[in-house]
């Protein structure tokens, strides 16, 4: 899907395919410096950190397995709920294992705090995040979050992985829609 698919739907690009790649690039070479000589386990987040997950991967030279969570505290809105449930849950048991948590978006970081307690419960060696993208303005918790690929205002955000009413996770850009996208 490109920007000129989207016509009036879009008001703007917030982050070009090109300044993502780039700044993965950089994100896979500091993760490999960080663990260097170690397996790590990336824990990916879905649904949103799917399209993250897949190009950091490939852009890491560390010898890594892949695991996936599913857990929600969004509805069909724009807001988070506040309530954390697991949908799906790890395959892996994650004990004494560097863990990497790969995320498409931190704004409140209410559940990335709960994940975080949770996964920290299992004992791994290592828990560390990465993010795409962080809204430090929507932040309610504070959360020591490793590597963050773009700062953004706090916005409602689309695009490479997230979504509205699930569509519009395979634009290749992060951007912001329309008003009347969301009814008004």
């Amino acid at each position: 899907m490109r920007e000129k698919d989207l016509g009036a739907d879009l008001r703007a690009v917030l982050i070009t395919k090109d300044e993502i790649d780039s700044r993965l690039a950089e994100l896979a070479a500091e993760i490999d410096a960080r663990y260097d000589g170690r397996d790590v386990l990336i824990v990916g987040v879905l649904k949103g950190a799917v399209m993250v997950m897949a190009d950091l991967a490939r852009a890491l030279a560390t010898p890594v397995t892949m695991d996936w969570m599913a857990i929600s505290s969004y509805g069909a809105g724009t807001q988070s709920s506040g309530v954390v449930r697991i949908l799906k849950d790890l395959d892996t048991d994650i004990k004494d294992k560097h863990v990497l948590i790969v995320e498409d978006i931190i704004d409140s970081g209410l559940t990335l705090s709960w994940l975080l307690a949770n996964l920290g419960s299992r004992e791994p060696a290592s828990l560390e995040i990465v993010t795409l993208l962080r809204k430090p303005d929507a932040a309610k918790v504070d959360i020591d979050v490793r590597w963050v690929g773009f700062d953004i205002p706090n916005e409602f955000v689309v695009g490479y992985g997230l979504d509205y009413g699930e569509k519009y996770r395979n634009l290749p850009f992060v951007g912001t829609l329309a008003p009347h996208v969301y009814g008004g």
